[in-house]
């Protein structure tokens, strides 16, 4: 690699970004919309809290997509 691009890649916010969000995917284990159904069926959030958190990732797995491929 070039010096150049190493120094774009290392100022580059996406790649901090997709650091923290690989440290964050480790810590999630089982099946996170699961997780989510059940804190819904236990009372502990509300079905307007559940589709909200199914609105944001929907969102962030488009942007994903959209920015990295994924």
């Amino acid at each position: 690699m070039t010096p150049l691009y190493n120094m774009m890649n290392q100022n580059n916010p996406y790649n901090n970004f997709m650091k923290q969000f690989n440290e964050f995917k480790k810590t999630i284990t089982g099946n996170p919309q699961e997780q989510l159904q059940q804190l819904m069926n236990s009372g502990k959030i509300t079905q307007a809290q559940y589709n909200q958190a199914v609105q944001k990732a929907t969102m962030i797995k488009n942007m994903a997509k959209n920015m990295f491929g994924i």
